[in-house]
C-alpha cells in the first residue's frame, strides 16, 4: 500500500520539454536532450517528472492543442525516444507523469476534421453542436480580451461549436460514451508504455454539466472514479493529479467520499493565499486557507507550487488582495494577463532576493502536501517580458554562460534565451551555481533532502498555530514523529514564544534541522524563538530527555 502512495512524499519536477535542453540545435529542446540532465535531476532529489504535453500539435497553444493523442512531435524525438526516456528516469528511482488534455482536441484533429467534413460520421457527436448561437455565447470565456465566445461557426459543418478556450480547441462530448472509452484507451496507452501519472488539464470544464448536455444536477464526478479505476486496474501505482481551481471545500468531490475518484488536486486557494503573504506579511488568509484545507482520507493528497507554466492567478482573491498582490509582484500593465494573473517568475517578483526566495520555497516544500517545483526556479530564473502572455516565463533553461545558456548549440531558438540583466544566463546558471556552496541551487538541494527526511508533511495531520500575523507556524504529526515550522514573512527581527504542545502533551525539546541546535522549553512550556528577516526554522520534536545546549541562531 505505501509503495502505490508513493505520491505522498515525492518531488514533482514540472518540465517543458522544449525548454529544457536541445540536443540536435533547431532551437527546440527535447527527449534525448532530457535525458542528457536525468542525473542532474536525480543530484537534485527530484523523485517525479512532469512533462508538459509532447504530442504532435499545430503549437496554437503551447501544446496543449493536441492534433494526435498516441504520438510524439517530431520536434521532440519518436515514439522509441519516449520509451527510452521513461526507463532512463525508473533506473534513477524517478516517476513520469504527463498531461492529460482530454477536454478539447485541436481543431486540425482527424477526429474534428471527419466530423465537419460528415455530419453522419460517428465523430460528430464526439463534439457539442448548436444549430444557432447560444445566448450565453460570450459568458464563461477562459482569456478575456483574447476570447471573445466560447462558440464558434464552423462553415464546412454549417454549425456552431463549443469551446471553453480558444476556437482552435473544439471541447470534446465527455456526455458521449465512446468519447469516454477514448480516454481510457489513450490512458491505457501512456501507462503501458512507462507513465505513473497524469496531470489531468481542465478537470472542473472536463466534466461540467453543461459541457456533457447531462440531466444530473451535479458535474460528471461518475466518470473521475470511472478513469481512476481504469487507471489503477492498468497499473497499480498510477496517479491522477488535478488542475482544478476550486475552493478547498468542493475538494472531496474530486476526491470522493471514499477516496475514489482523483488522487491529487493543486492546492490554487492556497497557492494564492501564499503570494499575498509573502505580498504583505499578512498570514491570516494563508492561515485559514489551510486550515480549511483539511482531508481525512488516506490517498487524497494536496500538490503545492509557486509559480507552474501559466500565470499566477489571482483571480479568486478579494479584490484588496488582488490589488495588493498586483502592486507588490505585477506593478505593470504588460506584467498581467487577463485581468486575473501575472506572467512572470518567482525570482524576479521577489527582486532576486536570495532571503525571500528561500523563505517562498521553504513554505512551499513544508505546506501540507505534496511540493511540485517549476524548472529553473531552483536556480532563480528570470522572464522576458518581451514574448507574448505565457512565453514570458517559459523561456530556455540557463545550463551555463555558454552560447544560447548551453540550452542549444542551434542559431535560431524557439524562444529567446535571457541574455541581460540580473537574471541573464551569464549570471544566473547550474554550472555557476553549482560552484557556489551558499549558491540557491545548493541549497534548493539540500532543502529537497531535508522534505524527504520528514514524511510527516505528507502523511500526516497538522495544526496551524496562532500567531502575529507575520508568522506562519505549524505542527505535523504522523506515527510517533512530529516536526514544527516556523517561518518570518517580514523584513524585520521577530520574536516569538511558541506553545507547541498538543493536548496533554508534556513539554518536548525542539531541535533545528538546518543547524542541529536544539530549543528548550521554559517552565511554562513555551519555546522562545527569535527568526530573522524572512527567517525560518525547520524543528524535530524530541524527548524530555533531550539535552539543550544552544538556542538556534538561524536557519
Amino acid at each position: 500500500m505505501i509503495r502505490d502512495l508513493w505520491y505522498k512524499n515525492a518531488i514533482i519536477y514540472s518540465m517543458s520539454l522544449d525548454s529544457f535542453l536541445d540536443s540536435d540545435g533547431d532551437g527546440v529542446g527535447d527527449f534525448h536532450g532530457a535525458m542528457r540532465r536525468l542525473d542532474y535531476l536525480q543530484g537534485l532529489g527530484v523523485t517525479a517528472v512532469w512533462l508538459a504535453p509532447f504530442q504532435p500539435s499545430p503549437k496554437r497553444d503551447h501544446g496543449y492543442d493536441i492534433a494526435d493523442y498516441y504520438g510524439v512531435d517530431p520536434r521532440y524525438g519518436t515514439l522509441g525516444d519516449f520509451v527510452e526516456f521513461t526507463r532512463a528516469c525508473h533506473q534513477r528511482g524517478i516517476r513520469v507523469m504527463m498531461d492529460l488534455v482530454v477536454n478539447h482536441t485541436s481543431d486540425e484533429h482527424p477526429w474534428f476534421q471527419t466530423a465537419i467534413a460528415d455530419p453522419k460520421s460517428p465523430y460528430r457527436d464526439f463534439y457539442i453542436w448548436a444549430d444557432e448561437k447560444p445566448k450565453d455565447a460570450h459568458k464563461g470565456v477562459i482569456f478575456p480580451g483574447v476570447q471573445e465566445s466560447t462558440w464558434t461557426f464552423s462553415k464546412k459543418a454549417k454549425s456552431w461549436y463549443f469551446h471553453r478556450f480558444f476556437h482552435f480547441q473544439p471541447d470534446l462530448n465527455i456526455a458521449n460514451p465512446a468519447v469516454q472509452q477514448e480516454i481510457l484507451k489513450i490512458v491505457g496507452f501512456w501507462l503501458e508504455l512507462g507513465v505513473s501519472g497524469f496531470r489531468i488539464d481542465a478537470v472542473p470544464f472536463l466534466i461540467a454539466r453543461e459541457g456533457i448536455n447531462v440531466e444530473d444536477p451535479e458535474p460528471a464526478y461518475g466518470f473521475l472514479r470511472e478513469l481512476r479505476a481504469f487507471a489503477q486496474w492498468r497499473r497499480g501505482d498510477a496517479v491522477l493529479l488535478a488542475e482544478a481551481n476550486i475552493p478547498v471545500q468542493e475538494a472531496q468531490h474530486y476526491f470522493g467520499d471514499s477516496g475514489d475518484r482523483l488522487h491529487m488536486i493543486f492546492n490554487f486557494p492556497v497557492n494564492q493565499a501564499l503570494f499575498y503573504a509573502l505580498a504583505t506579511a499578512d498570514s491570516r488568509p494563508l492561515r485559514k486557507a489551510l486550515e480549511a484545507s483539511h482531508v481525512n482520507l488516506q490517498t487524497a493528497q494536496w500538490a503545492n507550487f509557486l509559480r507552474n507554466h501559466d500565470e499566477l492567478d489571482i483571480g479568486a482573491l478579494p479584490d484588496d488582495q488582488k490589488a495588493a498582490v498586483f502592486e507588490a509582484f505585477g506593478p505593470e500593465p504588460d506584467m498581467q494577463l487577463y485581468g486575473r494573473g501575472i506572467r512572470r517568475r518567482l525570482a524576479p517578483m521577489l527582486s532576486g532576493d536570495g532571503r525571500r526566495l528561500r523563505l517562498a520555497v521553504s513554505l512551499m516544500m513544508t505546506l501540507p502536501g505534496t511540493p511540485v517545483l517549476r524548472y529553473g526556479d531552483e536556480i532563480g530564473m528570470g522572464d522576458d517580458l518581451s514574448q507574448p502572455e505565457r512565453d514570458a516565463a517559459r523561456t530556455p533553461m540557463q545550463w551555463s554562460n555558454e552560447k544560447n545558456a548551453g540550452f542549444s548549440a542551434g542559431d535560431e531558438l524557439q524562444r529567446p534565451v535571457i541574455e541581460g540583466g540580473p537574471f541573464g544566463y551569464c549570471d544566473v546558471n547550474v554550472a555557476k551555481q553549482r560552484a557556489e556552496e551558499d549558491s540557491l541551487l545548493n541549497w534548493t538541494e539540500r532543502t529537497i533532502r531535508l522534505r524527504k527526511e520528514v514524511p510527516e508533511v505528507g502523511w500526516g495531520d497538522y495544526v496551524v498555530f496562532e500567531t502575529d500575523p507575520q508568522i506562519v507556524a505549524m505542527r505535523y504529526d504522523w506515527h510517533e514523529s512530529a516536526t514544527v515550522f516556523v517561518h518570518n514573512l517580514s523584513d524585520t527581527r521577530r520574536e516569538l514564544m511558541l506553545d507547541v504542545r498538543a493536548k496533554d502533551e508534556p513539554q518536548r525539546t525542539m531541535v533545528c534541522f538546518q543547524t542541529d541546535v536544539a530549543s528548550e522549553p521554559d517552565e511554562k512550556g513555551l519555546h522562545r524563538l527569535v527568526l530573522d528577516p524572512y527567517g525560518y526554522y525547520w524543528f524535530r520534536l524530541g524527548g524530555l530527555d533531550t539535552l539543550a545546549t544552544h538556542r538556534p541562531k538561524g536557519a
